[in-house]
């Protein structure tokens, strides 16, 4: 019989989560309308190529990026809540804060390089 030390076997069942993670935002992703899904999975690439320390799993259903099982982002459909734009939004284990106000939510209809510029910026500063 094989021996597993301890260590290995968190470290197994941590990628194992990361993976049902991932699974499960790709599919909420998938079942996004059109325009929303587009987003989505830019947002996705946006948020794993520039904070690869989040994990990625679903919250209420809407796809969102974690640390230390904290939700640092996440964003929602448009449609799925009968609102005009998508929304990125920050919880507070994001390290956004600035003085004594600070904006956690942004309303986004479409994903320009300008957008994308930004979205990295608070992206990176969230898991600073």
């Amino acid at each position: 019989m094989k021996t597993i030390k301890k260590g290995t076997q968190n470290t197994n069942k941590k990628v194992a989560k990361r993976a049902d993670g991932e699974s499960a935002v790709l599919a909420a992703i998938a079942a996004m309308p059109g325009s929303d899904r587009a987003m989505g999975e830019r947002l996705h690439g946006i948020i794993k190529a520039n904070a690869p320390v989040l994990s990625p799993k679903t919250w209420y259903g809407m796809p969102a990026y974690a640390k230390d099982d904290k939700i640092i982002c996440f964003f929602r459909s448009a449609q799925k809540f009968k609102e005009r734009y998508m929304t990125l939004g920050f919880n507070d284990g994001a390290n956004l804060d600035e003085g004594n106000l600070w904006p956690i939510s942004f309303a986004l209809k479409a994903l320009t390089a300008a957008e994308e510029a930004k979205i990295v910026a608070l992206v990176k500063k969230a898991v600073r």
